[in-house]
């Protein structure tokens, strides 16, 4: 048990025997560097159970608890915050029980835990993926880690938007003005291959508008009249009546994108369990629709539409079904997550990583679900998150100005290059050598940038910034993790055997930190935000290089403190290695 639960324990049960109130929550926070302690319970948050002077509070629980806890060996109180000292024993056998433990911090699933399903990427099929997916992947791919190690569950997903008119515009385009190229006779990535017509179909399309109003129409009119769009509004009802030369077509550039996709999440280190096909899940959800009237949770308009009326939830009326009998993509996402818990049937949740401009979207879906009496439904999580913009402003894929995910990753481990042959601490590294340090300093970095900022929030992305090997990146969390790695190489001594010492304030102020990781990991789960984990990491990393400064390592002459700062100092790597591969961050042996 956590200092903290022990605490939180006793503050409870003081708080009752005191003054005869039970109270829900204790809060802590670290202590202030300026007062004496090592955990400080606020006791301002208490105030609204008994009405009393915060100080007095403080020093009636600071008796019981220092009379009651063996483990606090003194308390001070200033104004609302009770300072508690920790005794150095707690530390050191909290260290020996978990210095051997390579799954610290993480919890085994229990058998009859309900699952989870992540969903994330959900690409279309007309484009490949850029630095708005990376974003989502990266999130998506961190998350259910997170909430695999914190005890559950976790099948990865996606559903890929295979159908619609933006697919048939960059198959009418490639069939237009293609030349029968493939992503063989063009040496490119198939998404490659087939975002270049989707761009084309756009280019195109515009000559047509542009040549309609000279000849009189209005833009609205020549946006509509265009032939292009009336061609692939065309190419759409004929997929959809399975018209077997358009749906031979579809299957081949669908393929050439599958193929190019692969290569991108194999680049970015994501992965799926299943995979979900718009093409196969767009007609589902009807049926739902006809037993939600039945049960009245939906109605029928006079045109035959079906909708859903959520004005008593604060919510507008949202259609479900139109008027021609033809599904929305609500009628299809309440479809798809309905088919999801009857595929898999341990499946008690579901979290949709997707940008935050479906907000309302999730909101209404999440509220029919649970209007339709499913149980799961309230174990629905939108994981919501801000848009990625660059110096240059806004990416436009049907302009053709996105930043592709590939080029980005490229990109990465090229400034990453750069930046390493600056520092010159290369000597001894094989050119593959230096290549894979390249790539996971690179791709460290990009992910650390994007994955250590509140999920909701906007982020400006810098490519260079983000490969700096100081302050709060990638780079130096790997350099720290490195530079452990050296030491322990160095240490030509037996040090596998527990010591007891004497605690520096430093190595203490480390333990405090090692002891925080397994309720971090728990806390980034019930948040969804892989940043916990982050930010987490770079505190420990801030605490051992100040451990680092202040005290010998290998240079200390008593042998048991030698001993306990290597396995002090394996374990803060080990925690580093642990919380990154949390994030989908590889770690270096040597920098």
């Amino acid at each position: 048990m956590s200092i903290q639960n022990i605490i939180e324990t006793k503050v409870k049960e003081g708080f009752l025997a005191l003054y005869n109130i039970e109270i829900p929550t204790v809060e802590f926070q670290a202590t202030r560097k300026e007062f004496e302690g090592d955990i400080t319970v606020v006791v301002f948050p208490l105030l609204r159970y008994k009405k009393a002077n915060p100080v007095q509070i403080g020093e009636d629980l600071g008796k019981y608890i220092l009379e009651n806890v063996t483990e606090i060996t003194n308390y001070n109180v200033v104004k609302g915050f009770l300072n508690l000292v920790v005794n150095d024993s707690f530390y050191t056998n909290f260290f020996h029980r978990i210095y051997s433990n390579t799954s610290y911090g993480f919890v085994s699933p229990k058998a009859d835990d309900k699952a989870m399903m992540v969903e994330y990427s959900s690409p279309n099929t007309n484009k490949p993926l850029h630095l708005g997916h990376v974003r989502n992947n990266l999130l998506g791919y961190s998350v259910a880690e997170i909430i695999k190690s914190a005890g559950k569950k976790v099948y990865k997903t996606q559903i890929i938007n295979d159908r619609g008119i933006h697919i048939c515009k960059s198959m009418l385009a490639w069939e237009k003005f293609g030349n029968g190229e493939t992503p063989e006779s063009s040496h490119l990535k198939g998404d490659k291959l087939v975002g270049n017509y989707y761009v084309k179909f756009d280019q195109e399309y515009k000559k047509e508008i542009a040549q309609l109003i000279s000849e009189g129409k209005t833009e609205e009119e020549a946006k509509k009249e265009a032939p292009l769009l009336l061609e692939a509004q065309q190419m759409l009802l004929k997929w959809e009546a399975g018209d077997a030369q358009v749906v031979a077509l579809w299957k081949k550039m669908n393929a050439w994108v599958y193929a190019g996709f692969d290569v991108t999440y194999k680049s970015m280190g994501v992965d799926f369990d299943n995979l979900y096909y718009e093409s196969n899940t767009y007609l589902l959800g009807k049926d739902v629709v006809a037993q939600g009237l039945e049960k009245g949770v939906f109605y029928k308009k006079e045109d035959g539409s079906v909708w859903c009326d959520l004005t008593e939830d604060g919510l507008d009326e949202k259609i479900v079904l139109r008027s021609d009998g033809t599904a929305v993509y609500m009628t299809q996402d309440i479809g798809t997550a309905i088919q999801r818990v009857k595929d898999y049937a341990d499946v008690g949740g579901m979290v949709y990583t997707v940008g935050n401009e479906q907000d309302y979207h999730f909101q209404v879906l999440f509220l029919i679900l649970n209007k339709l009496g499913f149980d799961w439904a309230k174990q629905l999580h939108h994981l919501s998150y801000g848009m990625v913009d660059l110096p240059s402003g806004k990416m436009k894929s049907r302009e053709g100005t996105v930043v592709d995910a590939d080029d980005l990753m490229i990109e990465m481990t090229a400034t990453a290059k750069v930046i390493s042959e600056e520092l010159g601490k290369l000597d001894g590294y094989s050119d593959s050598e230096k290549n894979e340090l390249y790539e996971t300093i690179g791709l460290g970095a990009l992910k650390y940038f994007i994955l250590k900022v509140d999920p909701k929030k906007r982020i400006l992305f810098d490519p260079k910034s983000s490969v700096d090997f100081q302050g709060n990146t990638g780079p130096f969390i790997q350099y720290t993790y490195a530079r452990i790695q050296s030491i322990i190489r160095k240490a030509d001594f037996d040090y596998s055997q527990p010591v007891t010492i004497d605690l520096h304030e430093k190595e203490k102020e480390l333990l405090k930190q090692l002891e925080l990781y397994p309720e971090t990991v728990q806390q980034a789960a019930t948040n969804y935000s892989p940043a916990v984990i982050a930010n987490y990491t770079y505190d420990l990393v801030k605490e051992f290089n100040s451990f680092y400064q202040n005290v010998h390592i290998l240079g200390e002459e008593n042998l048991d403190k030698k001993i306990f700062r290597i396995q002090l100092s394996k374990k803060v790597a080990d925690t580093i290695k642990s919380a990154f591969s949390l994030l989908g961050i590889k770690v270096p042996e040597r920098m």
